[in-house]
């Protein structure tokens, strides 16, 4: 099947899973925890009580309510017992408390407000000049009694929908960011977007429905389980440990000239998409089959560009002295596990 669908199924244990296929090949995957499960989600915002200073990491300690806490990084932390609001950056690392920032984002389809981040932004992504000029007269209509520091970012969505229902996103956004700094009790005051919500804001077009239910594709989401992933005749193996994600990659059967340069390439093509399917994020430390120092170039350049179709903050740390290449990557995703149909 040519283009892009996406398919959304409730599961039995609440929540939903939903996945977005390109030509047919699952290429992106959303999955709700269980909901017995209390670890804060990215994108939610809490306010918080300030704790104790972590002494030599630069932050501090937040209680977030219901037995809940956060970290949240700062040079000079707000005084301990004072209220802060903050939001969630990323899924937290086992045993650790999430990563939190004191600036949080309040995201829509169309529009982002960023407080503390002054500014009236369009996305790169939107070429037409025309376009980009509605846009930025549209954008300053719709914030000219705003606070100074209060900024607002388009998104890409913006450039297909009617000005009327971004600029009711934009003041919906504003009406809720009003309600979260009134006082109140410590505790989540925006929850974060589910699967299926998340979903439809990030990959839905405004014509488009999703499909219900996943279908055939739970074959592939089950085999996310499995850490070997097929590269032609080699494979790679992606298997998460306590401190990183270790992927090693093998030439398999394939014993021509140039076996490990094709399997190393296809490998760095597949890495970004097998990551982001499986929620994986951290420390990623790969052994690629044997490999050249004069062919490390090319399996940067070619995982470079993998990157940038990724979508996910990744940084290419360097190449180790045993000839391992490091990558750090942003924990966005929850890790997948092991999921069934329908469960």
């Amino acid at each position: 099947m040519k283009g892009r669908e996406v398919r959304i199924e409730r599961l039995r244990r609440g929540g939903h899973i939903a996945a977005l296929t390109v030509d047919g090949r699952l290429w992106d995957l959303l999955t709700d925890p269980d909901p017995s499960d209390p670890a804060p989600r990215p994108e939610a915002i809490y306010r918080a009580v300030v704790g104790r200073p972590m002494k030599g990491i630069g932050g501090v300690m937040l209680d977030l309510g219901g037995g809940r806490a956060g970290f949240l990084r700062s040079a000079r932390p707000p005084r301990p017992g004072s209220s802060v609001i903050v939001q969630v950056s990323t899924w937290a690392e086992r045993g650790k408390a999430p990563p939190v920032s004191d600036r949080p984002l309040l995201k829509g389809r169309a529009a982002i407000l960023t407080p503390g981040a002054p500014g009236r932004n369009v996305a790169r992504s939107l070429r037409d000049s025309d376009r980009r000029a509605e846009l930025t007269a549209l954008a300053g209509a719709a914030m000219r009694d705003a606070p100074e520091d209060l900024g607002l970012i388009l998104r890409s969505a913006a450039g297909a929908m009617p000005d009327e229902a971004i600029a009711a996103e934009i003041t919906a956004l504003r009406a809720e960011l009003s309600e979260l700094s009134t006082e109140g009790a410590t505790g989540e005051l925006r929850p974060a977007p589910g699967a299926a919500a998340e979903a439809a804001r990030e990959w839905l077009e405004l014509d488009e429905t999703a499909v219900e239910g996943l279908g055939d594709l739970w074959e592939a989401v089950e085999a996310l389980s499995d850490p070997r992933v097929p590269l032609g005749a080699g494979f790679m193996a992606v298997e998460p440990t306590r401190a990183l994600v270790a992927v090693d990659v093998n030439t398999g059967g394939d014993a021509s000239p140039a076996a490990a340069l094709k399997v190393n390439l296809a490998a760095a093509r597949e890495l970004p998409r097998q990551l982001r399917l499986r929620g994986l994020g951290g420390q990623i430390t790969i052994d690629f089959a044997p490999l050249a120092k004069s062919e490390r170039s090319q399996v940067e350049k070619t995982l470079n560009a993998a990157l940038r179709a990724d979508g996910i903050d990744t940084t290419l740390a360097g190449w180790t002295p045993l000839g391992h290449l490091e990558l750090l990557r942003r924990r966005s995703r929850r890790p997948i596990g092991a999921i069934s149909e329908g469960a």
